[in-house]
């Protein structure tokens, strides 16, 4: 895929997160939030499985438990960022969690870059890359105020 088009298929999918927390709000007033997480996690489920199943890739999965256990967790990391948000979205708004949610992952990437983690190259720490999670920040404290 071309740098370009990652950049904006991403972009696009950002803006399905920053929908993702209000519907799943919407859906814990009925239910609960962690009702409304489970449903959420298990309509993904859905749609990815028939995803795999209809590419015909779903031999890959095969190979699943010979990785190292972290790769297993993403998942679950998936599941406290959902819940998180939807409780979290009554309190600060999506805009107020797309701000957090956006300034956490840049600041835990520039981390997980720095030191290569979970098989990464190593990404040195430069002034711009600090720069930007400052600036991030300053931008989450003015969304949420």
């Amino acid at each position: 895929m071309d740098r370009g088009l990652a950049v904006a298929l991403t972009a696009v999918a950002g803006g399905l997160i920053a929908a993702q927390a209000p519907i799943n709000a919407g859906l814990g007033k009925s239910t609960g939030s962690m009702a409304a997480a489970l449903v959420s996690f298990s309509v993904g489920t859905l749609a990815l499985a028939a995803v795999v199943v209809l590419s015909g890739k779903a031999g890959g999965l095969s190979s699943t438990f010979d990785v190292s256990w972290y790769y297993l967790l993403g998942g679950f990391l998936g599941a406290i960022y959902v819940l998180n948000a939807l409780i979290a979205v009554s309190v600060i708004g999506a805009g107020g969690v797309a701000a957090a949610t956006v300034f956490g992952q840049l600041t835990a990437s520039v981390v997980i870059d720095r030191f290569g983690l979970f098989g990464l190259d190593q990404t040195p720490l430069s002034a711009s890359r600090v720069l930007g999670v400052v600036l991030l920040l300053a931008g989450t404290v003015l969304v949420v105020r």
